[in-house]
């Protein structure tokens, strides 16, 4: 009674998606407020005061977004205690990959020796991480996967203007990544929501080196092939939609605001999150933050900011996380989880 067969694999409605191991990676350098105001027009007062940000972390010139998602991937095989080839699917989430095609997901599972696992990548902007889990857990809940790697790894400093002051004080470099598998409730996976608005597609964009506008002398001389941002509307967006989503994905759960243990959101901005914090009404002991160290690191943020509170004792056995993420395109996200749970499969 509700288990059918697929395959060899069992679906059973009592399963659900579990982080059985993460890891994270970021570069050796740091890039300072103090080194950045040697660079461009700015201070360190007006850095912190505008973002929260102290320092974020820059990839050597041959460090390439598959190497960073490689050693954040190696450390969640070897926490979760999988081998590569055990993977039936590689995710990697990511506006930095290495190359238009072939994917970053097939050169990382090359590197692994993930001779087993399917892979592909996918562009969600700052909400990658997010929509990943959720892509994650459907290919888990239907019985076709047993163990999924989902690598977020981005080197936006490839892609930042360091003369354009609004832009290069936020972002940096880093991976986070997960394997899930199969676990039983009340653990795991409990209830997400996705969105997009495509209406904001040039809030926050790199408008050339695709179809659209291809690489031309022209295109390189104007800065197209790097990030342009509306900061004022992409701060109204986030701060509109992080309540929505984390009240969707509530609803959907049938838990309450004051169930939550720790909120992860996507670490864009100190202000914006302290505006959704003000707004949410929660107490600021309950966000995971570590944006001061790292700044904006796209879709890796999430995982990032989750493994460090994992590993520093924060997140324990049975706490309940809730994920929030916002980002270019625009899109928006959520997924509620319960931490623990590894081993029930």
């Amino acid at each position: 009674m509700g288990r059918q067969e697929l395959g060899v694999i069992t679906i059973d409605q009592a399963m659900t998606s579990v982080v059985l191991g993460i890891g994270t990676a970021v570069p050796e350098k740091i890039l300072t407020n103090i080194e950045l105001e040697s660079m461009v027009d700015t201070t360190e007062e007006w850095i912190l005061s505008r973002t929260g940000i102290e320092e974020r972390r820059i990839a050597a010139c041959a460090q390439a977004t598959s190497d960073l998602a490689l050693s954040a991937s190696k450390a969640a095989l070897e926490q979760g205690g999988i081998s590569a080839d055990q993977l039936d699917l590689i995710l990697v989430a990511t506006v930095t990959p290495d190359m238009i095609f072939p994917s970053t997901a097939c050169i990382l599972q090359r590197a692994l020796g993930a001779v087993n696992a399917g892979a592909f990548d996918l562009s969600a902007g700052c909400t990658g991480f997010v929509y990943a889990l959720t892509v994650a857990e459907q290919f888990l809940a239907s019985g076709k996967c047993r163990y999924v790697l989902i690598a977020a790894a981005e080197t936006l400093s490839r892609i930042t203007n360091y003369e354009d002051r609004n832009t290069c004080i936020l972002f940096g470099d880093g991976a986070g990544a997960v394997v899930l598998g199969r676990g039983s409730k009340p653990y795991g996976i409990i209830s997400a929501y996705l969105g997009a608005d495509g209406n904001g597609e040039s809030l926050l964009y790199v408008p050339a080196g695709g179809s659209r506008l291809p690489a031309s002398p022209q295109t390189v001389a104007d800065n197209l092939h790097y990030i342009h941002m509306q900061g004022n509307e992409v701060f109204k967006f986030a701060v509109s939609v992080i309540p929505e989503c984390i009240d969707r994905v509530l609803n959907q759960s049938g838990m309450a605001m004051e169930d939550v243990d720790h909120f992860v959101f996507h670490q864009a901005n100190r202000r914006i999150l302290q505006t959704a914090v003000k707004r949410l009404g929660i107490s600021w002991e309950k966000v995971i933050v570590n944006l001061e160290r790292y700044g904006n690191v796209s879709a890796a943020s999430i995982p990032l900011a989750l493994g460090e509170a994992v590993e520093d004792g924060r997140i324990k056995e049975g706490d309940l996380i809730m994920m929030v993420a916002f980002g270019a395109g625009l899109t928006m996200g959520a997924v509620l989880m319960r931490w623990g749970g590894a081993g029930n499969d």
